[in-house]
């Protein structure tokens, strides 16, 4: 996210003030309704930073990982949501971990894959092992993403 925030248009402006409009309407705590009123003012005016950034990442992070943004708006509406989210810096932060994860496993490409396993470590948390060559490779995988564990060599 810029200094300046990110912009907001078209149906990701749509769903952002879609969102926090309803969210208003359910919140009970009146400083959680501040900040929402304060998303809606900045989301209709098509930029977003700071706490109204961090409020707006909130909602989409929920939305998302619950599918309700894609149940209300469709997939145009939870594309232009992800789309989003990649820009604030949660959503920037699981993508970079991703590529890493992605730049690691492509150490292991062209050797014979020798194992593959997967472990639930908890509710929506699990571990990914690969061993390839004369390489091994754990990833864990939950709701802040993809990481690196292990590399053995």
């Amino acid at each position: 996210m810029s200094a300046s925030g990110i912009a907001l248009r078209g149906e990701a402006q749509e769903v952002a003030l879609a969102e926090a409009q309803a969210v208003l309407a359910l919140a009970r705590d009146d400083d959680y309704r501040g900040r929402l009123a304060a998303l809606q003012a900045a989301a209709t005016e098509g930029e977003v930073a700071g706490e109204d950034a961090e409020t707006l990442q909130e909602l989409l992070e929920v939305g998302l990982q619950t599918g309700r943004l894609r149940a209300l708006y469709g997939p145009g509406g939870e594309r232009a949501a992800l789309a989003t989210y990649r820009r604030l810096p949660n959503g920037s932060a699981v993508a970079e971990s991703a590529r890493e994860v992605s730049d690691s496993l492509s150490t292991l490409a062209g050797q014979e894959l020798r194992s593959v396993s997967l472990e639930a470590l908890g509710p929506g948390a699990f571990s990914l092992s690969l061993a390839a060559g004369a390489a091994e490779i754990t990833i864990r995988l939950d709701r802040q993403g993809a990481r690196l564990h292990s590399v053995g060599v």
